[in-house]
């Protein structure tokens, strides 16, 4: 291999690939094809390194390439770092911070990215996720919608002054709890020097974090100095495991949030048997999570809340019987509330939120405990994001009333309390499904008929709609025609670089990938197929893994593109198996060339095989709520069984 300068950037073939926007299997052909493409001056020889200035200028010579961005430049820089990622993002870090957002364009490539995507903290934020998304499995992120009902639920009753995280991770949750304290922005915000001044006038949050990482507790306390309006007025995140650090001579807090690592064997329990921290039972060895609950406890002043989340065993097991019944006597354990599954990793799971307040020893024990099962009104369809807007008001509004002492009111399924001398029996059961009462309605008669002809008339939809399969005749190609089967190809590539169609990459830095009607959106990762968006459903951002590909209306039809991305063959052929899952090469993807006129005829049969496949979707789903209603209205006792199989529910 040839040999670099120490000061030249290098880039591996993965970054070639984002620079050129094509897949890593171009690149692989790249080198393969031309014999003048540059060599590999670093790396091994299954992962080589490229100089990254050679490679721009083959790249550009090629028309491959108009102009490397400046923020993939600045990130290659990072990428390639000899020390490693992580020690060159917290120089950056480190630079940015001292530099401050200057109003006059610096010289150098980092400061240069500061001015072009608005400031120091969004250029971090910028650097920060691409290194997170380079390692996702590295490092568990609690997503934002989840982390700020978190810290609105500490910040219900009182605004807190200083909030720990002792299990911060990458600081998700003290950056909820930044977001939560934060004012609103005013309309003119003025120079990005006054809004430097106006961010560190105005912060007087003080962000305490523990984690175990050296790099990772130097790059969230940088994050959360750089990248909040207003900045707090203290940032300290020490490198410790927060089990085995006794809190004593550290700062009580008005608030913990925490997202602790569940099931953990080795959390400390023989040479913390004796600590002072368990002043409502020794954990067992299996409940770390009970051990993560009484650290939140006893890092609180006096009256502060603690919100943790919890694995749903833990509100269950029989080994925390004892600390959970010992929470409820002494008024500790304020409210449980069950998620929906996919609210945070481990996302298979319906996680729980305890939210806990620290006895001042002069408030009488609350004698009743708030349950809420969010699971049961708010599941996720798998297609759609969780309503989390809808979701988070009803939780805060139900903990609002209760932590003021109102009455709250009851919603069966959902929403209630429970006085804590019902619940100290032999299993202290505090999983709020098992104290709610059910649903009303589920076997209700009068709805259960009108599913039932909602599912008769889908039904009959379904039928109008199903295709009936035409043969097509044998295929002539014209004399000279490159055909595939009966069809002359082109690329979703090719189209992009004529202008006849757009794509834009969901979850993309910068300006946001928000739908129009017409548009096709595509994953290109696990399942899922392409779909048209319509006028009802537009509007909406996409986020990671999905494509929008927004044709010209003078020369695609988006029904006739999206149904012929949906081709078995054509998604086999574009994907790549570089690891243990496939991707989806959108640029590679065929389409037939045909008029405007011929496309329109197979955009018209798609455009009604997608209403069929919509009826059959809306007819399991009626289907299967008809079913489940039947069996619950029999069960209840609200139904009983029909003289005939084909009677309806009466």
């Amino acid at each position: 291999m040839s040999q670099s300068t120490p000061e030249e950037p290098e880039v591996t073939a993965a970054g070639i690939a984002r620079l050129a926007g094509v897949g890593r299997a171009a690149v692989s052909n790249w080198r393969r094809r031309y014999p003048h493409f540059p060599q590999p001056v670093g790396g091994t020889e299954a992962s080589p390194t490229f100089a990254l200035a050679d490679i721009e200028e083959w790249l550009r010579a090629h028309g491959k390439l108009a102009e490397v961005p400046l923020r993939e430049r600045v990130w290659q820089q990072i990428e390639t770092d000899p020390e490693g990622p992580a020690a060159a993002l917290a120089r950056a870090g480190a630079t940015l911070l001292a530099s401050g957002d200057e109003d006059d364009e610096p010289p150098t490539p980092l400061h240069r990215l500061a001015g072009e995507l608005g400031g120091a903290g969004a250029a971090f934020g910028f650097l920060l996720t691409r290194y997170f998304d380079a390692s996702p499995r590295a490092h568990t992120r609690t997503p934002a919608p989840a982390a700020d009902l978190m810290a609105a639920l500490a910040a219900a009753t009182a605004r807190p002054g200083a909030v720990l995280d002792p299990a911060c991770g990458s600081g998700e949750l003290l950056a909820a709890a930044q977001r939560t304290a934060a004012p609103p922005a005013p309309a003119h915000q003025g120079t990005r020097a006054a809004r430097s001044r106006a961010a560190d006038a105005g912060g007087g949050l003080r962000l305490y974090g523990q984690e175990t990482d050296p790099d990772l507790a130097r790059l969230t306390a940088l994050r959360l100095t750089l990248c909040a309006a207003p900045r707090p007025a203290a940032v300290q995140v020490r490198t410790e495991d927060a089990l085995r650090t006794a809190p004593a001579e550290q700062p009580a807090v008005d608030a913990v949030l925490c997202h602790p690592p569940f099931n953990e064997r080795h959390w400390g329990h023989d040479e913390l048997a004796y600590d002072a921290r368990w002043e409502y039972g020794l954990p067992a060895r299996t409940e770390s999570e009970l051990a993560w609950v009484q650290h939140a406890l006893a890092r609180l002043r006096p009256g502060g809340v603690a919100v943790l989340l919890m694995p749903p065993a833990a509100a269950s097991r029989r080994t925390g019987r004892r600390i959970r019944a010992a929470l409820l006597r002494r008024g500790a354990l304020r409210a449980v509330v069950a998620l929906p599954a996919g609210a945070a990793p481990p996302h298979s799971l319906p996680l729980h939120l305890w939210v806990l307040r620290k006895p001042d020893g002069v408030t009488p024990a609350e004698p009743r405990l708030l349950l809420l099962d969010t699971s049961t009104r708010y599941q996720p369809d798998g297609r759609e994001p969780l309503p989390w807007d809808a979701l988070a008001d009803t939780v805060l509004t139900a903990w609002r009333a209760f932590a003021d002492g109102a009455k709250v009111p009851e919603e069966p399924g959902v929403c209630g309390t429970r006085p804590v001398i019902d619940l100290l029996d032999d299993d202290v059961d505090l999983a709020p499904a098992r104290h709610l009462p059910p649903l009303p309605g589920a076997g209700d008669a009068a709805a259960l008929a009108g599913t039932r002809a909602e599912l008769a008339r889908t039904l009959r939809r379904s039928l109008d709609l199903t295709p009936d399969p035409t043969p097509a005749p044998d295929p002539t190609p014209a004399p000279g025609e490159t055909t595939t089967g009966r069809w002359t190809l082109t690329t979703v590539g090719e189209l992009l670089r004529a202008g006849a169609l757009q794509v834009r990459a969901g979850g993309a830095e910068g300006a946001p990938a928000v739908t129009r009607a017409g548009d096709i959106v595509i994953p290109v990762q696990g399942r899922g197929a392409a779909y048209v968006v319509d006028a009802d459903t537009a509007g909406q951002t996409l986020a990671k893994p999905l494509y929008l590909l927004r044709p010209e209306p003078y020369a695609l039809d988006p029904w006739f593109v999206a149904g012929f991305l949906r081709s078995t063959a054509n998604t086999r052929q574009a994907s790549s198996y570089a690891s243990s899952a496939s991707r989806l090469d959108v640029r590679r993807l065929h389409l037939p060339r045909l008029d405007l006129d011929g496309q329109r005829r197979y955009g018209a049969h798609f455009r009604r095989l997608a209403a069929f496949e919509a009826a059959l979707r809306l007819a399991g789903e009626l289907g299967a709520r008809l079913v489940q209603g039947v069996y619950d209205g029999l069960t209840d006792g609200s139904l009983e069984p029909g003289d005939s199989p084909d009677q309806a529910p009466r």
